[in-house]
């Protein structure tokens, strides 16, 4: 399956990131040592489920590299109208290809592995749409200060997954709807009113479930979508403020100086492992020459 990057957005005056930025794209702001998008890269390289990268909005230019083959498309001024031109750019490549996953440049703590469970796990059926949700105490465990937005739910409160799978018949079909959908994605109740105003209503009194949300939206939208609760944090944790820039910041900070840390004992233990190594060889050769004196004597 081919990933798509969505990595064409700069911040503006008045935009949280601006002064982050320094004029130029969202997704080449540092994170532990790396643009944030590399990260996302690294992981998509390290998925076993990834064929080929395609990113949206950046150039060969600007350095990024992939395990996978990468293709780069200009930004198409819109998200919907980058994610057609990224589906229709897979579609090029590979004549046959069915689905492509949306990834957010933003998700630096994405995993290869977190990869291959949202493939696998879409794979099972045959859907439109797979919209990964995480429930509210799974984000606030691993990151707690992260003041997320959740979507209040009657049997649960989740927020939004950066990274999805689609059909590519998603880049033709509902265009007006999705352009709408995309562009209050930060506000469920927004969304939900685009749906239709009962269903913001029952969403606003919290009389959905998450099954039902996702058939309501189903049958009003004209698709066959399915939710996908995530047990991990990382592929909803996108960076959208200073506050959560510098979270990820301290996570990898910490995590690098756990490595360190990791790398020195075990250094450690292999310089005294190899010099007892010494210590013994040059013992039994004592021992040795003792014993073939003592011989000779």
């Amino acid at each position: 399956m081919d990933a798509i990057v969505t990595a064409g957005g700069i911040p503006q005056s008045g935009d949280p990131l601006y002064t982050y930025s320094n004029g130029d794209s969202k997704a080449l702001i540092d994170v532990g040592g790396k643009p944030m998008v590399q990260w996302v890269l690294d992981a998509l390289g390290e998925s076993k489920k990834v064929d080929k990268v395609i990113v949206i909005g950046l150039t060969a230019k600007s350095g990024l590299t992939c395990k996978k083959p990468l293709y780069y498309l200009s930004n198409q001024g819109r998200m919907l109208a980058n994610i057609v031109a990224g589906v229709n750019k897979s579609i090029e490549l590979n004549k046959k290809s069915e689905y492509v996953l949306l990834v957010s440049a933003d998700i630096p703590a994405l995993k290869g592995e977190m990869v291959d469970w949202l493939v696998k796990t879409a794979m099972k059926t045959r859907d439109d749409l797979y919209y990964g949700v995480c429930p509210r105490e799974v984000m606030e465990v691993r990151y707690p200060t992260s003041h997320r937005t959740y979507t209040k739910l009657k049997d649960m409160e989740v927020c939004g997954a950066d990274i999805n799978v689609i059909h590519v018949s998603m880049a033709t079909d509902h265009l007006d709807t999705w352009e709408q959908l995309i562009g209050n994605r930060k506000s469920p109740l927004r969304q939900a009113a685009v749906i239709g105003w009962d269903t913001l209503y029952q969403l606003f009194s919290r009389q959905f479930t998450l099954q039902g949300l996702v058939e309501r939206a189903s049958e009003r939208i004209g698709i066959k979508g399915r939710a996908l609760i995530w047990s991990q944090a990382e592929p909803c944790m996108d960076i959208d403020k200073p506050h959560q820039l510098e979270i990820m910041r301290e996570d990898f900070a910490g995590r690098q100086r756990k490595a360190a840390s990791a790398g020195k004992k075990f250094l450690a233990v292999k310089k005294n492992s190899k010099s007892k190594s010494i210590k013994k060889a040059v013992s039994s050769k004592i021992k040795i020459k003792s014993k073939t004196k003592a011989k000779q004597k």
